[in-house]
């Protein structure tokens, strides 16, 4: 499947609750605005083998970070930042 990184880093988009719930899990305490720059740097950094797009979600695994992000594929909505377990 062919994914167009431009697309999503222009329409990404957040909730108020997703920004709790990224700090969450990845055990911080990041600002919105360190949050959003952080997701668009993975995004921009990944290669574009790992993209995938599983049902109505992409996820979008960086190593390097250790993270994985979960993209709503119809709105651009982060949903979740999750650790990569190794």
């Amino acid at each position: 499947m062919n994914f167009d990184k431009t697309e999503i880093l222009k329409n990404i988009c957040y909730t108020e609750l997703v920004y709790g719930r990224i700090n969450k899990k990845l055990k911080s305490n990041f600002s919105n605005v360190k949050i959003e720059k952080l997701i668009f740097k993975t995004i921009e950094e990944t290669e574009i083998t790992n993209f995938e797009k599983i049902g109505k979600n992409f996820y979008i695994s960086n190593l390097e970070k250790n993270i994985k992000i979960t993209v709503n594929s119809n709105t651009f909505r982060i949903i979740t930042v999750d650790k990569i377990k190794k």
